[in-house]
């Protein structure tokens, strides 16, 4: 008798995973477009040991799946293509995608600043008419407490929602010549560990911190659940609730498109850690959501994870674009107002320099918005810069085209008998954008106090002095929360903020 029913059930589970329909993974639907220059993987689940055939623009392309019914192909590296081709794949069934276009694909993520709305922007609104072959996958703000298999989303003919991604997507449209597919997966308020995967515990000592107490903390868990649950009738509060939360966005919304092809990641997201300049403070049930990386740290955090995530795409060469924090006049919770101005407050200028770590790696670039924001805007509307100096990046250490991207950044500094010489790269004929002297130097000596100096172009150089300060040292430019910028070269990209002394961190 307990023959027969192990038969019966050994008998019932066969028919069940016969009975697997063949999936293609969500992230491939209709009007699609495909990553040209790289190879694709595709990939999805059928009845195990089935064999599927994937076929696509002349190539045919066949496995088996394994035993748990997964399986993958890899296209090999296309041309653009302007013509929407079917992409089907068979095997007992059959899946036809169709309307799928080659191209450029990008993922464009971060928090409310690439959230933000392109209607908002009236400069950006003014480009809805001219756009053209652009794409976009809008994936459904949600979360999970384990790394999720299926993104909520379609593909779809229309410009991305977001400002910044939509002006990146119709410049890189207009430069590459080539069909531009975004993938958009972004929420309001969200700090840098909700992009993280648990993985990253291992090597991120305070990720391991707040992930242990997160863990620990059953009700969040429940709470979380019975949220998403209530899918789209869930509260505003409920809503701020679930994206402040670490790692569970990284598995719902970032985790189940890889290993999806793409060119690269343009990231704008930073804001919600400059609370503090440093370490991870103690919080209570009312900034319960503080309990995040601080400015100093934030550098070091966005290098591993960069690497993290070019590790899960097995793609080394996937470039990342860091939206640099722009101007804004607030402080850090210990000094909330501040002078926007001084290069010694508690200001985003500290984020912006451990945002720029992430140069250090390979493929990697930071779009300087130094000269925009809001002093007291954290969602400011000059979105259109942002995507075009991204896009001029972009296309010249993506895509290798040859086009003027890189605003001037300081080489060298040298001491002369009373004043500073800066030496820049990128600088030919500097210029300010008032017509006005350059503004935004600060000067210091070996005491460290610092004086607004006096600057002057001579060539490509910029001389600083002050009469308060017999023999300066150190230089200070466009470090602070919303400095008065005007310097550019010649094709009006602005200066990248730096500093030259050596002090402690923060001060």
């Amino acid at each position: 008798m307990k023959q027969t029913i192990s038969y019966v059930i050994l008998l019932a589970l066969a028919f069940t995973s016969l009975g697997q329909e063949l999936e293609v993974a969500s992230i491939f639907t209709d009007h699609m477009v495909l990553q040209r220059e790289k190879e694709v993987p595709v990939w999805g689940k059928s009845a195990p040991r089935e064999k599927v055939t994937v076929s696509f623009a002349g190539q045919t392309l066949k496995t088996k799946a394994g035993k748990d019914g997964r399986w993958m192909v890899r296209l090999s590296p296309m041309k653009a293509s302007l013509e929407g081709r079917d992409l089907v794949v068979s095997g007992r069934q059959e899946v036809v995608i169709s309307d799928v276009l080659v191209g450029e694909v990008w993922i464009c993520s971060g928090q409310s600043n690439m959230q933000f709305n392109a209607n908002k922007s009236p400069e950006v609104r003014g480009l809805i008419p001219y756009a053209q072959n652009i794409r976009t996958f809008e994936v459904t703000r949600t979360v999970g407490l384990q790394e999720q298999e299926k993104v909520i989303g379609q593909w779809q003919e229309i410009h991305p929602s977001s400002a910044v991604a939509f002006s990146f997507a119709y410049f890189l449209q207009e430069l590459a010549e080539v069909p531009v597919g975004i993938v958009l997966t972004a929420w309001g308020s969200s700090s840098i560990e909700a992009w993280m995967p648990r993985s990253m515990t291992g090597e991120v000592p305070h990720f391991k911190t707040i992930m242990e107490e997160f863990d620990a903390d059953t009700a969040t868990a429940k709470r979380v659940q019975e949220i998403v649950a209530k899918g789209k009738s869930r509260t505003g509060k409920e809503d701020v609730f679930l994206r402040r939360q670490p790692n569970i966005l990284y598995n719902a919304m970032m985790h189940p498109l890889i290993p999806f092809a793409n060119r690269g990641l343009v990231w704008c997201q930073g804001e919600r850690n400059t609370r503090y300049l440093s370490g991870m403070p103690e919080v209570d049930e009312k900034n319960w959501f503080h309990r995040v990386c601080g400015m100093e740290e934030y550098g070091d955090v966005l290098k591993k994870w960069v690497q993290t995530y070019r590790q899960r795409w097995a793609d080394e060469q996937m470039h990342f674009l860091v939206v640099m924090l722009p101007g804004f006049g607030k402080g850090t919770e210990a000094k909330k107002e501040i002078d926007p101005e001084s290069p010694t407050e508690p200001s985003w200028a500290w984020m912006r320099e451990s945002q720029s770590k992430v140069l250090e790696l390979p493929n990697t670039s930071l779009i300087n918005t130094i000269d925009l924001g809001e002093a007291l805007d954290i969602h400011p509307a000059d979105k259109l810069p942002i995507g075009q100096r991204g896009a001029l990046l972009a296309a010249k250490r993506a895509l290798n085209l040859k086009v003027p991207a890189d605003g001037p950044v300081m080489q060298k500094v040298e001491q002369r008998e009373g004043q500073l010489v800066v030496y820049f790269d990128d600088a030919n004929r500097l210029k300010t954008t008032n017509g006005r002297k350059p503004s935004g130097f600060w000067i210091a000596d070996e005491s460290k106090n610092w004086v607004e100096a006096q600057a002057k172009i001579e060539g490509n150089r910029v001389v600083l002095s002050a009469t308060e300060i017999g023999s300066p040292k150190y230089v200070r430019y466009a470090f602070a929360g919303k400095p008065k910028v005007n310097l550019v070269n010649e094709y009006g990209l602005p200066v990248y903020p730096f500093r030259t002394d050596d002090g402690e961190w923060g001060q």
